[in-house]
């Protein structure tokens, strides 16, 4: 089970947004609030990440060709060639239906920077914790031996829109949808970004622990039978567990098993009493009173809503 993998489709929403952008200086773009990670992949040139009067504070970070950065909570920010330029909104276009992405054009007299800017769309209603503990600002450079695989992708993605060979149309999407795995890969990989969830999916125990959780959610499971499946002992694995995971591995089970029913009620017609099972509850009425302790409506509401894009309601608070 690929447990990485797993959190992120069960979170994610549609395709991601993005567009291609070329700008020559002097220039300035401002992105609202996204329900989502907003991100920035600079191909060419060099630009500036600076936030917005409304936005979280963080320090204006300088870009170079290569770079990646992901705004982990969506925050309102700006994309400018030199800090203090007038702004434009950010409002991408598309030459055809067929286009790959969007395009903006930002005509000007100076130095030239090519961009993809864009979005992915997140469920931020009781998000997963990984996904919940992404930075504000989460910058991964291109220095050389950092980020390998990133690179690679980044330098993919160059090639397909700069050359636009046959194939394209289908290439371009796809790297972008990947890209945000090269992102989360990376960042758990500097491990003192990414807190205690790099060195839960690192370590053996846990990490065999969630696997078995994320693979079967419905199954029967008691500390004791993790601890089984982990190889260590009840008392060590649950202190281990919980120090890593940042709760106690029934605590998780419970939240795993809920985000695997919202994902079942958003995507599919499975009755409640179906997803019920799907996720270890004996009846649907036990899982509906689990469920709304943790998303604070019915299933049924949830499901009405998810579908429309409408909130769902506030989440529990934790």
């Amino acid at each position: 089970m690929d447990v990485l993998a797993d959190i992120l489709s069960a979170m994610r929403v549609g395709r991601p947004v993005a567009a291609h952008t070329e700008a020559r200086a002097p220039w300035g773009l401002r992105f609202g609030h996204v329900t989502g990670a907003a991100f920035h992949v600079v191909l060419q040139g060099t630009c500036w990440l600076t936030p917005l009067p409304d936005s979280a504070e963080f320090e204006p970070v300088a870009l170079g060709p290569g770079d990646v950065v992901l705004l982990g909570r969506g925050a309102t920010h700006a994309v400018v060639s030199e800090p203090d330029v007038p702004l434009t909104d950010f409002a991408p276009s598309r030459s055809s239906p067929s286009a790959p992405l969007g395009r903006v054009v930002l005509p000007g007299p100076g130095g030239r920077s090519t961009i993809v800017c864009g979005a992915y769309r997140l469920h931020r209603h009781n998000p997963h914790p990984l996904l919940r503990d992404l930075p504000e600002v989460m910058h991964l450079s291109a220095l050389p031996g950092r980020h390998r695989g990133l690179r690679a992708m980044v330098e993919l993605l160059g090639e397909e829109l700069a050359h636009e060979p046959p194939g394209a149309t289908v290439v371009t999407p796809a790297l972008v949808d990947a890209l945000l795995v090269y992102m989360l890969r990376a960042w758990l990989a500097d491990g003192d970004n990414a807190g205690g969830w790099s060195a839960a999916l690192a370590d053996p125990v846990t990490s065999r622990a969630l696997a078995a959780i994320h693979a079967e959610p419905a199954h029967p499971w008691t500390v004791e039978k993790l601890a089984d499946t982990a190889r260590l002992s009840r008392a060590a694995f649950a202190r281990r567990f919980t120090t890593l995971v940042g709760e106690p591995p029934l605590t998780y089970l419970t939240r795993w098993r809920m985000t695997t029913a919202a994902r079942l009620l958003r995507d599919t017609d499975k009755t409640l009493g179906q997803v019920a099972v799907a996720v270890g509850y004996g009846s649907a009425f036990a899982f509906a009173k689990a469920f709304r302790r943790e998303y604070a409506t019915t299933p049924g509401t949830y499901r009405g809503t998810s579908r429309i894009g409408a909130s769902p309601g506030r989440a529990r608070a934790r």
